[in-house]
């Protein structure tokens, strides 16, 4: 059974937190350029052994942590306190992952010299 207020929170949580990072994963795969991490930070071409392979990796990191926001929304139409933990834990423990992963990325990818 849908809890009250659950389409409310799961379409806010769709809208607000999993559809950016999904846009932000449909922007890594199309570069033809390195795409960044942080906000006003640059990456360039000759710092990348394989960038097609850089941005795939880094697609699919933005899109599994879009999809868990998503996921978080999922839970919250049938139990929004759940939900509303789901995303606090996902929102703050969550980027200890991502920023672990996109070191490996950058690590598996970046030119030694």
């Amino acid at each position: 059974m849908i809890a009250e207020g659950g389409i409310i929170f799961a379409l806010i949580l769709i809208l607000s937190c999993a559809a950016p990072m999904w846009i932000v994963a449909v922007w890594a795969f199309r570069r033809k350029t390195p795409m960044h991490f942080w906000a006003g930070s640059t990456v360039k071409a000759e710092e990348i052994s394989d960038v097609h392979a850089y941005n795939r990796e880094h697609g699919f990191m933005w899109l599994s942590y879009g999809s868990a926001f998503a996921i978080s929304g999922i839970v919250g139409l049938f139990d929004v306190m759940a939900g509303s933990a789901f995303t606090l834990i996902i929102s703050t423990f969550g980027l200890i992952p991502l920023f672990i992963n996109y070191r490996r990325i950058w690590n598996k990818y970046k030119v030694e010299g």
